[in-house]
């Protein structure tokens, strides 16, 4: 499948600094996936090494991280040969050793002329817990979400509608009403299927939704016992009680995470560490309130007061057991502005956004606001058609944004200052 991150790694192979990839990201999202399809239309050559499954050559390791002896052993290991330039090494799980990652660093020194690219799952959480040496300043970082709408679509053979959706952005013009109509349909299967690649290829193929929810249980149960891997017991069951608050947390009417939802008494101090272990995961998306829409934005965050939201939408449906008939007809209900909240806090993400929202002494709050190369960003979430609101106006009357946007299920079209976008168009922003 295409993912937009294919083009991101042409140009670390054609960067004249390139160092030694290392990409990220949680469980399930596609990371082996998109490097062995990369190596293989790029290299004459993928050696990939799963250091998870390879005792030989973890063991290794621990004698000796020098590029010449770990070429010499995994040529071993894989009866292949790794030429300079010509085949690209993927040392997968990196998580899984210490010494692996801190190999890395003398790839860059020593043997600069090989490619060698390194995936890890819950890499964040197993460097914290385990004192990793990260080599700073020695690998070139990428960060991979779940599959963002515009990727769905050219999943599900749209890619004419995919681009017909960024030339109405650009343009800020109407689709066909047909059209619109179309997207609209497919964002509402993407609410159910959300973005895990084993969840969108299997629609894509013909399984139904009720199917794909068996995929996405299976899903949540591998980020269950990963909990229990790279975290001791007593974590462990703090950072799955934080976890599974997550759909109460976003019922409330705020949205705002609070610590009693998780259990009575709770607090920073016993749960902090736990949010921060999901977030360094990549498994939840954390919001950060900000009491001015000045730049730098982080200057203005209120640390104590912030949204989590699941790093996908689709495993928070499976999640929340909402009916797939109230989302796909669009009826009325209370958790759909969460949903959808949580949606668009998954686009933007994925394309690098800092996610933000603003609140005023209980007056008003904006749904996200994030600083772009324009400026401030302000972007209010609609759930439906209905875009009546105070909030976004207070807020563009006090900080002057450079970019307002509307989120809602209408047409493109922008009126006194404000850029209306359709929801299915948010990965565009």
């Amino acid at each position: 499948m295409r993912r937009t991150i294919d083009e991101a790694l042409r140009r670390w192979k054609q960067s004249k600094d390139r160092m030694p990839l290392l990409l990220d990201g949680a469980r399930q999202v596609g990371k082996t996936y998109a490097l062995v399809k990369f190596a293989k239309e790029n290299y004459d050559d993928c050696v990939h090494v799963n250091l998870d499954i390879s005792s030989r050559i973890r063991e290794s390791l621990d004698l000796n991280i020098s590029p010449e002896s770990i070429l010499k052993v995994v040529e071993a290991e894989t009866q292949q040969k790794i030429v300079p330039g010509k085949s690209l090494l993927i040392l997968d799980e990196i998580q899984s050793s210490e010494r692996a990652l801190s190999a890395l660093k003398y790839f860059c020194e020593d043997a600069p002329q090989y490619h060698v690219a390194a995936a890890g799952s819950l890499l964040g959480a197993a460097i914290n817990r385990e004192r990793y040496s990260f080599p700073v300043g020695k690998v070139n970082s990428l960060h991979m979400y779940p599959m963002d709408f515009e990727e769905y679509l050219w999943a599900r053979n749209e890619k004419v509608l995919a681009d017909e959706i960024r030339d109405g952005f650009e343009r800020m013009m109407p689709l066909l009403p047909s059209l619109h109509l179309k997207a609209i349909e497919l964002y509402r299967d993407y609410l159910i299927c959300g973005g895990m690649p084993r969840c969108v290829q299997a629609l894509a193929t013909g399984q139904s939704l009720r199917e794909i929810s068996w995929l996405q249980r299976e899903i949540l149960d591998n980020y269950l016992a990963d909990m229990a891997r790279y975290a001791s017991n007593s974590e462990t069951v703090k950072i799955r009680s934080c976890f599974e608050s997550i759909p109460a947390q976003l019922a409330k009417e705020n949205h705002k995470f609070q610590y009693r939802v998780v259990r009575k008494g709770g607090s920073a101090a016993v749960f902090g560490a736990s949010i921060e272990w999901l977030r360094l995961a990549g498994v939840v998306l954390k919001c950060q309130n900000v009491e001015h829409g000045y730049l730098p934005l982080s200057a203005y965050a209120d640390l104590s007061a912030f949204k989590l939201y699941m790093a996908d939408v689709g495993l928070l449906t499976m999640r929340t057991q909402l009916p797939h008939s109230i989302i796909l007809s669009g009826h009325e209900n209370t958790f759909m502005g969460a949903l959808t909240e949580n949606y668009v806090a998954q686009q933007l993400a994925a394309h690098g956004h800092e996610l933000y929202y603003w609140t005023s002494d209980g007056r008003a709050e904006l749904d996200f606001v994030t600083p772009t190369e324009e400026g401030i960003a302000a972007i209010e979430v609609k759930k439906g058609e209905h875009t009546k609101g105070k909030s976004l106006r207070i807020f563009m009357g006090k900080y002057k944004p450079n970019v307002v946007i509307r989120l809602a299920l209408k047409e493109f079209g922008s009126y006194d200052g404000i850029r209306t976008v359709p929801l299915y168009a948010t990965h565009c922003l």
